[in-house]
């Protein structure tokens, strides 16, 4: 089962007017300036009975690895990222695990600790570790102050294009191409290759991406801009 896309065509229809007759910003990749960020496929998103079980986030595994796939036959980057708690700083975001029951909260900080099961990458990932890189994030986004040093090593591989899926696209995937996008980093939203806990909350992050955070496009769209590069690679 996929999430039934559904963009608003009003909004559409604005934008495509206000771009001088085209929705998209952005209709070109150079591979060696794009980085993929894979958000949060771990086993504690992704595995049935999970503690943050995203159903759909098994169902777009296959459009993921492809588009992690064509990233790096085009010469681009794969950066698998990982919701880590912040041990020994659980204070620091107390104002995210008063959200929980004290068990809940528990239970929440145990699944995502480093080493953890629910930690890992979930197994039908294709990871390749001669060219992928993971790293770990201690908040949603991943651009935020103090949760990683993604951007860092993004600039220092002169980056300046994101192709962002994983799960929750209202979460973690949102958070960081809101991010992004404000420190100036060209952003495209895959939209099959993102997965909510409803249609109705993908559609809605869908939509505010495209009104001004980033291009959306499909998993075939995406493939298509890196396909001359793979073509030049070969």
């Amino acid at each position: 089962m996929m999430h039934e896309i559904k963009l608003d065509p009003e909004l559409v229809a604005r934008l495509t007017e206000q771009r001088g007759g085209q929705l998209h910003v952005i209709d070109h990749i150079d591979p060696a300036r794009t980085a993929h960020l894979i958000i949060d496929m771990q086993n504690g998103f992704v595995e049935p009975g999970a503690p943050v079980e995203v159903p759909i986030a098994r169902d777009i595994v296959p459009n993921v690895n492809r588009i992690s796939a064509a990233v790096r036959a085009a010469g681009g980057h794969n950066y698998f990222v990982q919701f880590t708690t912040p041990v020994g700083a659980l204070d620091s975001w107390s104002s995210f695990y008063a959200r929980f029951s004290r068990d809940g909260a528990r239970i929440h900080q145990d699944a995502f600790a480093p080493g953890a099961h629910h930690w890992q990458l979930w197994p039908a990932l294709e990871v390749d570790a001669r060219y992928d890189r993971t790293i770990e994030k201690r908040r949603f986004s991943a651009f935020i102050p103090g949760t990683c040093d993604l951007d860092e090593q993004l600039r220092a591989a002169g980056i300046d294009t994101l192709i962002i899926s994983g799960t929750l696209t209202n979460c973690c995937c949102e958070s960081t191409a809101r991010d992004a996008m404000q420190m100036n980093y060209r952003v495209i939203f895959a939209s099959d290759a993102n997965a909510a806990l409803s249609d109705a909350e993908h559609n809605a992050t869908l939509n505010d991406m495209l009104f001004v955070f980033a291009d959306v496009r499909s998993t075939d769209d995406i493939a298509a801009l890196l396909q001359p590069a793979m073509a030049q690679a070969q």
